[in-house]
């Protein structure tokens, strides 16, 4: 193995009374791929910090080879000068290569820096890391922001690079595809696997399971002791004052273990009762902004208990398309329907609803109290917070004084605390790290309502999406069944199509064909979505009478009204409700057993 380029041995750091690292060892070889992964609050960011050089450890060192090259892309860059070409330049890359760079992140080298937006941003702060030729590379959540193309073309500029690169990042797929090496950080130290991320949760687990099994075992020597202790130490005390040291010290090494322990958080959507079977039904959609068209002769079903994810690049119109489809925003042509009896919870991307001010407690309890329901049961909010990881003394904090992925968390908290059957998450992933993404997948999986996903986490997607709705900023947009990776292999190309040149822009438009229609299911064959809508309705149309019968049985006890006016008036409403349904899903069964029958004969 090659002698490392930069390097930290037995590094010591405080935060206030919290130990942060206690013993780091880490090394950098040349045109190594690392990844360094940790629970949110370990210190992952402050240990790139150091190896950059911007804050110093308390104790142990830090070597470099003379004249190390290092790039540091912060989690929150700052852009400065007029213009992205002006920063990329003062970082010190020639102007030639700091064209270049922006061109391959997809900026203009004009754009102003004032003027751009949260993903432009990422990529002005890459494209000048990339421009300079340096021998390290530090990125700190490098794909926060951006869209899934431009996280292809980052891939590909990491596979490319003479650098050592060293980054954090809690995107699953990214890490797949970029390292070779994982850096763990947990319990104050750094441990080393020579593998790529794709084999760190199975090693990463082996090691949790050894803990469990040591810590058992030092729990059952304390026990032990104890009762040794308990029994003869008065009789044998100057004797055997060795041994009551040892005690001491187990139940140290006891106290140290637990410290290190891992927080819990507990997420659960609440689920309010069940809306009908259609939930959204979009009929040829269309819409522009400002001359652009965003969405253009859309149509979807979305039936209950659907989980719906929506990608595409930054602009394409993803948030447009789900405050249609939420029914927030009126198409410019075409109509969306909404099922009935829809609750909608919606958590924005833009966290536009967190004024700075606020604290969490206001956050989570805006009328008041110390009190709040969730899941329609009440919770005291300093309990409801600490599921979330959050501190008695966080509840007393502003809003601004959160970190990312803290604000990301407040909001995931109040949005699965409301009752709903409707779930509409725009850009939930964002600054969470593994164990959350983990517990937020758990809850999403187990939701009983429909989810509306937009994303650009494409192993989240793979793992919840039982279809996904691709826009390419053009207007064009495909649905197909399954997650990410479904969609990658039946639509190569959607995404990534060559932009316009400069002479394809000024020229005059040809004249435009008519779009041509999606073709036909095979003769014989539903598609995948009407196949799964006539299994709903076989099973509502064979389960519902069942139900039905019941309901009138209990009604039909002549001493109900009297006894119990309030239970007579719910199971009426029920009784209506399950007759509706009944007869909403006989007509979809017959709608759906038609079309079967007409394409079994080729019409």
């Amino acid at each position: 193995m090659k002698p490392p380029v930069l390097a930290l041995r037995q590094v010591r750091l405080a935060d206030g009374p919290r130990m942060l690292f206690d013993g780091v060892d880490l090394a950098l070889e040349p045109r190594c791929r690392a990844c360094l992964v940790g629970r949110n609050g370990t210190g992952k960011t402050t240990l790139l910090r150091i190896l950059a050089g911007e804050v110093e450890a308390d104790d142990g060192e830090r070597t470099l080879n003379p004249g190390l090259r290092i790039a540091w892309v912060p989690q929150e860059p700052a852009i400065s000068g007029p213009t992205v070409l002006d920063h990329v330049v003062a970082a010190g890359a020639a102007p030639h290569e700091a064209e270049a760079a922006l061109q391959t992140f997809g900026l203009p080298a004009s754009a102003l820096s004032a003027s751009l937006s949260g993903g432009e941003i990422r990529r002005a702060a890459l494209a000048a890391a990339f421009a300079r030729d340096c021998d390290v590379l530090l990125l700190d959540e490098p794909t926060n922001h951006l869209d899934i193309p431009a996280i292809a073309t980052l891939e590909g500029e990491i596979a490319a690079s003479r650098a050592a690169v060293l980054l954090i990042s809690h995107d699953r797929a990214f890490l797949e595809r970029v390292s070779d090496r994982c850096f763990w950080l947990e319990g104050r130290r750094v441990r080393r696997l020579d593998r790529g991320f794709s084999h760190f949760e199975a090693w990463a687990e082996g090691i949790a399971a050894a803990e469990a099994e040591d810590a058992r075992r030092l729990q059952k020597r304390i026990e032990q002791e104890e009762h040794w202790m308990q029994r003869g130490v008065t009789a044998r005390r100057a004797r055997n004052e060795g041994r009551r040291r040892a005690l001491l010290d187990l139940r140290a090494a006891r106290a140290e273990l637990l410290r290190g322990a891992r927080g819990q958080m507990s997420l659960e959507a609440a689920a309010s009762e069940g809306s009908g079977q259609k939930v959204i039904e979009a009929r040829r959609i269309s819409k522009a902004w400002g001359g652009r068209t965003v969405v253009r002769d859309f149509s979807t079903r979305i039936q209950r208990g659907d989980r719906v994810a929506v990608v595409g690049p930054n602009g394409a119109g993803k948030t447009t398309l789900i405050r249609m489809l939420a029914g927030e925003l009126e198409p410019d042509s075409g109509t969306v329907k909404l099922g009935t009896g829809l609750e909608i919870a919606y958590l924005d991307q833009a966290r536009a609803e967190l004024r700075p001010e606020m604290t969490l407690r206001e956050v989570l309890a805006p009328l008041g109290g110390d009190q709040i329901l969730v899941r329609g049961k009440p919770w005291h909010v300093a309990a409801y917070a600490k599921s979330f990881l959050f501190t008695d003394a966080q509840l007393r904090q502003p809003v601004r004084s959160l970190s990312g992925g803290e604000r990301n968390r407040l909001l995931l908290a109040r949005a699965l605390a409301a009752p709903s059957n409707l779930l509409v998450l725009d850009e939930p992933t964002n600054d969470l790290d593994m164990d959350t993404l983990d517990l937020l997948e758990d809850a999403l999986g187990d939701y009983a309502g429909t989810l509306l996903l937009v994303s650009h986490d494409r192993d989240f997607i793979d793992r919840l999406a039982s279809s996904t709705i691709a826009l390419n900023g053009r207007g064009d947009i495909v649905e197909t069944p399954g997650g990410w990776r479904d969609f990658e292999s039946q639509n190569p190309g959607f995404l990534t199509a060559a932009p316009k040149t400069a002479a394809q822009k000024t020229a005059a438009p040809a004249p435009k064909a008519p779009a041509a229609p999606p073709p036909p299911p095979r003769p014989g064959k539903l598609s995948y979505r009407d196949q799964r809508r006539l299994e709903a309705a076989e099973a509502l149309v064979s389960g519902l009478p069942g139900e039905i019968r019941g309901l009138e049985v209990s009604l039909s006890d002549s001493g109900l009204y009297r006894r119990d006016p309030a239970g007579f008036a719910r199971l009426s409403e029920a009784l209506e409700a399950a007759r509706a349904r009944l007869e909403a899903a006989e007509t979809e069964w017959l709608e759906l057993e038609e079309l079967k029958s007409r394409l079994s004969a080729g019409d």
